[in-house]
């Protein structure tokens, strides 16, 4: 494989892992009892602080951010009025599966998303290809460890 696809998709790859990092924390709050724009800012501030973010690739990290955050919501439904647990279970509450209800949530998911991921990838790539080498290595290091915690020491 070409060097430049091998880069390409290992940036996406990073991008997409700490992407999905900011996306979980901000979908499990643990208490948290501010607005998701205060919480969106800590975590920014967090991973800004653990790859040593300038304020231009803090701004683009931002923008990722808000973007994940329009997608989870397009995701929960209009207006996030729709409990995806209780879409779910509404269509086994009859006697038979309700088909054309679960086709009709997994349209409805499969739009979300296809609308969604040109923004979030060009979001991704952006933050992602600004970082410099190490901070790059530290995101790879990151999805190594399967998206866990970032260590004491980066």
């Amino acid at each position: 494989m070409k060097h430049w696809i091998k880069r390409t998709l290992f940036g996406f790859a990073g991008a997409a892992m700490v992407a999905g990092s900011i996306a979980g924390c901000a979908g499990q709050r643990h208490g948290w009892g501010g607005d998701s724009a205060d919480f969106r800012a800590k975590m920014v501030e967090r991973v800004g602080s653990k790859l040593e973010l300038d304020a231009n690739q803090k701004q683009k990290l931002t923008v990722l951010a808000e973007k994940l955050q329009a997608q989870r919501e397009a995701m929960r439904g209009a207006g996030g009025s729709g409990d995806p647990r209780s879409q779910f279970k509404a269509l086994f509450a009859g006697n038979k599966l309700d088909q054309a209800g679960a086709t009709r949530l997994v349209e409805e998911k499969t739009t979300a998303v296809r609308n969604g991921s040109p923004e979030i990838i060009a979001a991704a790539a952006d933050f992602y290809d600004n970082l410099n080498a190490a901070q790059q290595q530290k995101v790879r290091d990151f999805m190594e460890r399967g998206g866990r915690r970032w260590s004491h020491r980066g």
